[in-house]
């Protein structure tokens, strides 16, 4: 018998669902920072086994109050995930405050589907804190199972994907048992400049910025060897954020090429010549004809 199911996890931002997929999975699905709001979009890991497949679905952190149009179609991805779960992981930061009437306790309140409640980093956090939350969410809702975890160090995970696999229904092979992701290498190109300017720069500018790859060609060294010649536009959506993106003498912008073409490296497993360039438009996180262009309407 074969088995098959779409298992997607949904927390607030920063509960580190990216973490949890990636240790799932095996593989660097999505980017990690320690910057809230990081996953913009819904990215799919799949994991295949010899009698099953396990489709991942990691998502933006739900946002209560959208600021923006971008967080508008955030929150959309989230609620996707609720019309083709086979399993819901709802990922809780247990060095957060919960209510019964947070958006995602309301929404989870109502569906059908089985409910994983995972509780993440409780490699640092007091036991009093976790056997509260437990009461609390037992309380609001009717989980199937509860589980305690570190994502990060991947205390509590083989045992966790072990009872997934468990409740899988029998199914279809959805993908290629060499497919890891329904995503294509540009998109994880631009994830990885994404989540070096997530690293390096500070306050509004990681929040402010979206990456469109001009250009993506695989060609080879003078030696013969794979090389993957990419060209990136960063936006920003005001004036005064270009400099500070490029930094003096083009200092930062350097570094962060340097530190993202490594990163490409180790991605794509082949050398990477990458040129990077800045341009603004003014407040694109708010322009549906930007937003669409960026792909946060697929």
């Amino acid at each position: 018998m074969h088995k098959s199911g779409f298992v997607n996890i949904i927390g607030r931002p920063n509960a580190g669902k990216s973490t949890l997929m990636n240790a799932l999975v095996g593989e660097r699905m999505s980017i990690i920072t320690a910057k809230p709001q990081t996953t913009r979009h819904r990215i799919f890991g799949i994991l295949t086994g010899e009698d099953f497949q396990i489709v991942f679905s990691d998502t933006p952190g739900a946002i209560e109050d959208p600021n923006y149009k971008m967080q508008e179609m955030m929150n959309r991805y989230v609620n996707t995930s609720f019309d083709d779960a086979d399993l819901m992981i709802y990922l809780i930061d247990p060095q957060e405050e919960y209510s019964e009437d947070d958006m995602l306790v309301g929404k989870l309140r109502h569906s059908k589907f089985p409910l994983y409640l995972v509780f993440n980093k409780s490699d640092i956090t007091e036991a009093d804190t976790l056997n509260r939350l437990r009461k609390q969410f037992k309380k609001w809702l009717k989980p199937d199972r509860i589980y305690e975890i570190s994502a990060l160090k991947g205390d509590g995970v083989p045992e966790l994907l072990a009872d997934i696999v468990e409740m899988l229904p029998e199914g279809p092979q959805y993908f290629p048992e060499d497919q890891l992701t329904d995503r294509t290498e540009r998109f994880f190109v631009s994830e990885i400049i994404r989540e070096q300017i997530l690293t390096q720069y500070h306050q509004e500018i990681p929040y402010s910025v979206e990456i469109d790859i001009e250009s993506f060609q695989d060609t080879t060294t003078k030696d013969g060897a794979e090389l993957a010649r990419i060209s990136a536009l960063i936006y920003v959506s005001r004036k005064s954020q270009k400099p500070i993106l490029i930094g003096k003498g083009g200092k930062a912008i350097k570094e962060l090429g340097s530190q993202a073409r490594k990163r490409m490296e180790d991605f794509l497993q082949r050398k990477v010549y990458l040129e990077l360039h800045v341009k603004i438009k003014e407040d694109w996180r708010d322009d549906e004809s930007a937003l669409k262009r960026f792909g946060y309407e697929r």
